[in-house]
């Protein structure tokens, strides 16, 4: 789920403008995660690899680019300092969401009752907004729900093999159903980068072995199908 709230200006309160970025905010650790969920996330990480960041990845990934002519400016928490979207009863059920909002805000055309004060003009009025800026945002939308649509579903099932002490990674997965499935990439990325930083084709495969050790990387899993349409990227649970 995205939700796209205060989206109208890209004009912050000191009259600076950004026309040409928006804010997703992602959750890390997940508001609905279980105490069992909790245990395995602390004694292996991945605060940073819920499935909420994983989408804004995805996002980030298919909405930037010439027909959106948008930078998504992916934000690491939940959502602003006291305030809050309808994303947030969508986390508390488990689904993967995130916040659209603007680059930067002006308060005064938020929540405010339309008047004038000391010769600044309160409320959210039509003189506000930008709507070319309005448009691009919806194109970010419209880019990241097509690629959605159009790809493969993120595998299921995945796990990373620990059942003895080894220097490679070992990764399994459910093969998806989708008729045009073409195969899958392994991506994984330093422990200390926010972005995937290296992607192994694999082919049409539901296990592999990588000669890198997993207690050093974060390792992620995607599906690709014919066209080349991605998925977004499943992080895996130690397993067998």
């Amino acid at each position: 789920m995205e939700s796209t709230d205060i989206i109208g200006s890209s004009t912050a309160d000191d009259g600076t403008r950004d026309p040409r970025s928006i804010r997703l905010f992602a959750e890390g650790v997940p508001t609905a995660e279980t105490p069992a969920e909790a245990s395995t996330r602390q004694s292996v990480g991945g605060e940073n690899d819920s499935p909420s960041r994983q989408l804004a990845r995805f996002v980030s990934d298919v909405a930037e680019n010439g027909a959106t002519g948008m930078r998504v400016r992916v934000i690491y928490r939940r959502d602003r300092y006291l305030r809050g979207s309808d994303h947030i009863s969508f986390l508390r059920e488990g689904w993967p969401a995130g916040r659209f909002t603007e680059p930067n805000e002006d308060f005064a055309h938020q929540h405010q009752d339309v008047r004038m004060v000391d010769g600044v003009q309160y409320g959210d009025l039509p003189e506000f907004c930008d709507f070319d800026y309005i448009t691009r945002v919806a194109l970010v939308n419209g880019a990241a729900l097509w690629s959605l649509a159009q790809g493969p579903g993120t595998p299921t099932g995945v796990t990373i093999v620990t059942t003895n002490l080894t220097n490679n990674t070992t990764l399994r997965w459910q093969r998806g159903t989708e008729p045009d499935l073409a195969g899958y990439e392994v991506v994984w990325r330093e422990t200390s980068a926010a972005e995937w930083q290296k992607v192994i084709p694999v082919g049409d495969v539901t296990e592999v072995t990588i000669d890198l050790s997993k207690d050093n990387v974060f390792f992620g899993v995607r599906a690709i199908d014919g066209a080349g349409h991605r998925s977004p990227v499943a992080f895996p649970r130690p397993g067998s």
